[in-house]
C-alpha cells in the first residue's frame, strides 16, 4: 500500500473505487484493526520521543515471488541485470510459514518487489493461500503472461487487485521504457482478465492500467485513459518515475510536464528532487519488505537489499522486527533520514491521479 505525506499526517494513496473500498474493509477484523491501531500509535510516539518505539506486528508487507523478469527497464535493477544479491523463486513452503506467522495481523499483502511475479510456477497458488487467510492480496504485472488459462487462474485465486504496467499506447513509445516488450501482450493479457471476471462473474481483480510519465510518454496520458475505458478495465493510475542519475537523466526521461515529475530544475539548471526527507519514515513501521529468499529489508527503495534487518530463514518475524538492527535503522530515520541512502530519492511512492 502507497502512502503520502501530507503535513504532519499520511494518508493513503490511492483512488477511490466503492467496490474495491468494501472489499477492502471486508478484509478487516478486530484484531487486525487493533494492531493497526498499536502500530499507528507507536509511529506517532516515536516521532514525540525521537527514540523507536515498535507495538504490534506489520499492517502490510511486500513479499517478493522473484528477481526474474523478462524486460530490460532502464531505471530497474531486476531488467538492468544489476543485483549484487542472487536471483531466485519464492518457495511456497517458506512463504506460507512466514504467512503462518502473520496473518491474524496482517491486513494487506502486495506480491511484489523486484522481478516479474508470473514467472514463478507457484505464484497463484501463494496468492490463494494468502487470500484464504483472509488478506488483501495485490501484485503489479508486466502482464506478458497473462495468458488465457493464467487469466483465468488469476481470477479464480481471489486476488484482489491486478496493477498491469501499460508505459505507452503505441508499440514505438512502450518500448522505450518497457525494452523487450511487446504492447499487443499486454493489451492481450488485459482483455483475457477483464473476460474471465465477466465469465466467472467475479468483483475481483480490480484492474488498473498504471502508466509510468516519463518524457517518451507524457503526450498519451489522455489516449491511455480512453483507452483503459474501451477495454473496460476499472482505473487508470498515473505513477511518477523515480530517476536514479536524475542530476544528468541519461537515458532522458524525467518529464517535462512539472505536475508528474519527481524533480525540479534549481537556478543552476539542474534537476533536484522536489520532496523534503522528514526525519520519520511511516514505512519503516507498518510495512516491510521480504526478499525471496527471506531477507527483511526496511522498503520498496532497497532494492539490492543492501539495509538487511534480518533473515526469515534464521528466527522468526516477530523477533526480526523487534530486533536491534531494525530499532537501530528507526533510530537512523528520526536522527536523520537524508543521511541513509535509500531516503535520498524517495518520494513515498507518490502517485499523480488523472
Amino acid at each position: 500500500m502507497e502512502w503520502l505525506r501530507k503535513g504532519e499526517t499520511y494518508i493513503c494513496a490511492m483512488p477511490f473505487n466503492f467496490t474495491d473500498s468494501v472489499n477492502l474493509l471486508r478484509k478487516l477484523t478486530i484484531r487486525r484493526a487493533w494492531n493497526a491501531s498499536k502500530v499507528l500509535g507507536s509511529y506517532y510516539v516515536s516521532k514525540y520521543l525521537k527514540q523507536p518505539v515498535q507495538w504490534g506486528l506489520p499492517i502490510s508487507i511486500s513479499f517478493e515471488p522473484t528477481t526474474s523478469c523478462n524486460l530490460r527497464c532502464p531505471e530497474c535493477p531486476s531488467g538492468l541485470r544489476a543485483f549484487t544479491r542472487p536471483t531466485g523463486m519464492l518457495q511456497q513452503d517458506f512463504f506460507r510459514d512466514t504467512i503462518d506467522q502473520l496473518h491474524r495481523h496482517l491486513y494487506y499483502l502486495v506480491f511484489y518487489f523486484q522481478g516479474e511475479p508470473y514467472l514463478n510456477p507457484g505464484f497463484l497458488e501463494m496468492v490463494k493461500y494468502a487470500g484464504d487467510k483472509g488478506i488483501y492480496t495485490a501484485t503489479s504485472t508486466n502482464a506478458h503472461y497473462l495468458t488465457d488459462e493464467n487469466a483465468r487462474k488469476t481470477v479464480e485465486s481471489g486476488l484482489d487487485r491486478l496493477i498491469i504496467s501499460l508505459d505507452g499506447t503505441t508499440q514505438e513509445i512502450y518500448q522505450q521504457y518497457r525494452v523487450g516488450g511487446k504492447l499487443d501482450k499486454v493489451l492481450e493479457g488485459a482483455r483475457n482478465i477483464v473476460r474471465w471476471k465477466k465469465k466467472l462473474k467475479s468483483k475481483t481483480p480490480l484492474v488498473v492500467f498504471q502508466f509510468l510519465v516519463v518524457k517518451p510518454n507524457q503526450h498519451q496520458i489522455d489516449e491511455v485513459k480512453a483507452l483503459g475505458k474501451e477495454m473496460g478495465v476499472d482505473d487508470v493510475w498515473l505513477k511518477t518515475a523515480q530517476v536514479y542519475d536524475y542530476e544528468n537523466d541519461p537515458n532522458q526521461l524525467i518529464p517535462t510536464l512539472d505536475k508528474y515529475s519527481r524533480y525540479k530544475k534549481n537556478e543552476k539548471g539542474d534537476y533536484q528532487f522536489k520532496g523534503s526527507l522528514a526525519n520519520h519514515c511511516w514505512r519503516a513501521w507498518h510495512s516491510p519488505v521480504i526478499t525471496w529468499d527471506g531477507l527483511v529489508v526496511p522498503c520498496c527503495f532497497d532494492k539490492d537489499a543492501q539495509h538487511q534487518l534480518g533473515n526469515l530463514k534464521g528466527k522468526p518475524f516477530k523477533e526480526v522486527w523487534q530486533d536491534s538492527d531494525y530499532k537501530s535503522f528507526r533510530s537512523k530515520l528520526l536522527a536523520g533520514r537524508a543521511n541513509i541512502d535509500i531516503c535520498a530519492n524517495c518520494s513515498e511512492g507518490t502517485k499523480v491521479w488523472g
